[in-house]
């Protein structure tokens, strides 16, 4: 079988991503053509060898792709992915889904009017780590889950500032990095009914918040924090427990922490402790394992479910209406922070 033709719409850090995927030689997919305007983005193409076009439309025309990586700023996600579903072909949006849930809602259902697979990016619903620890939870690992805390501490680095918006409402860590952590919460946990949180920006002084505080309870009933600050030094989060990216330290933590009625799961170090039945009790001793996956890349393993999605013969990790309900959790928690009211992600959401 043909390789599909996925082209990247945005040619930015995370489009030079997906270009590196697709140009690393799978047969299950292939790179068929870049739409960015930058001088930058062409010289890439001319120096490692693909199509770039300065406009989305000449180049759907020109290489009909049958899927395309959305990966243009928030604001461009809606067109961008309109624009190729009008042309029947296929979507991955790069996370967040869009800037509003009424724009991402617009992208799902146009999506499904098409029968086209949408697919967001939140990338580490494929990294096997989170997928045996969502397997390990749902299988009944820690019995029914009780309770739940996530963290992303970390420090950006002083220059990060130096770009105006980051300083500015909208630009912080609820946004641009809990969405991940929350997607994460709710691949282990379920979806979220409704949120409180604090927010806080005493440790630089900028408009933005450095540091959030959000209180979750889950439709299954358990109860959820999430702590969030881009202003400490710490090693609790993703980026450096997982390994997932060679570039950044890594420091043997977790930053998820699933406790159920039998047992608990620390992510991502996959440590399980639990008691035996009839033996819960503060006095007995809990059974541990550590658990070993063999590492990928999710970056790939995400390509790979959007290839076999536009194939028909699997259906997305995540989809578009899943990406949505992560998008609403986090602006949920954006606005009770602002207004220190708890608030219902079903309002977000605007559907169950």
């Amino acid at each position: 079988m043909a390789a599909v033709r996925i082209a990247v719409v945005g040619a930015g850090l995370i489009g030079r991503k997906h270009i590196e995927v697709l140009r690393a030689g799978n047969p299950d997919y292939v790179l068929c053509g870049v739409a960015d305007p930058s001088p930058a983005a062409a010289e890439d193409g001319r120096r490692l060898g693909y199509r770039v076009f300065a406009d989305l439309a000449q180049m759907l025309e020109a290489e009909k792709p049958e899927g395309a990586i959305i990966a243009v700023p928030n604001q461009l996600h809606e067109p961008a992915g309109l624009a190729c579903l009008a042309r029947g072909i296929a979507i991955l949006v790069e996370k967040p889904v869009a800037d509003t849930v009424a724009a991402a809602l617009r992208l799902v259902d146009a999506a499904a009017a098409a029968r086209l697979p949408m697919l967001v990016g939140h990338h580490r619903r494929h990294n096997p780590i989170m997928r045996k620890a969502a397997e390990i939870v749902r299988g009944g690992g820690v019995g029914k889950v009780v309770a739940v805390h996530g963290m992303w501490l970390n420090h950006k680095p002083r220059g990060y500032f130096d770009v105006a918006w980051r300083r500015e409402p909208g630009g912080g860590p609820i946004l641009i990095n809990a969405i991940h952590d929350i997607d994460c919460l709710r691949m282990l946990c379920g979806d979220v009914e409704t949120v409180q949180a604090m927010s806080a920006s005493a440790a630089r002084g900028f408009p933005v918040e450095d540091t959030a505080a959000a209180v979750l309870r889950f439709r299954s009933g358990a109860l959820g924090t999430l702590l969030v600050s881009d202003a400490v030094s710490a090693p609790w989060a993703w980026e450096w427990g997982s390994r997932e990216n060679p570039l950044r330290p890594h420091d043997t933590e977790d930053c998820f922490l699933v406790a159920g009625t039998r047992g608990s799961l620390a992510v991502p170090t996959l440590a399980h402790r639990w008691h035996e039945p009839g033996q819960e009790d503060w006095n007995v001793e809990l059974v541990r394992r550590n658990v070993h996956v063999a590492l990928a890349d999710a970056y790939h393993e995400q390509m790979r479910n959007f290839a076999r999605a536009i194939r028909g013969t699997e259906e997305p990790v995540l989809d578009g209406l899943g990406g949505t309900r992560t998008l609403a959790t986090t602006l949920a928690i954006a606005e009770s922070a602002r207004t220190g009211a708890p608030v219902d992600v079903a309002r977000f959401m605007g559907r169950d």
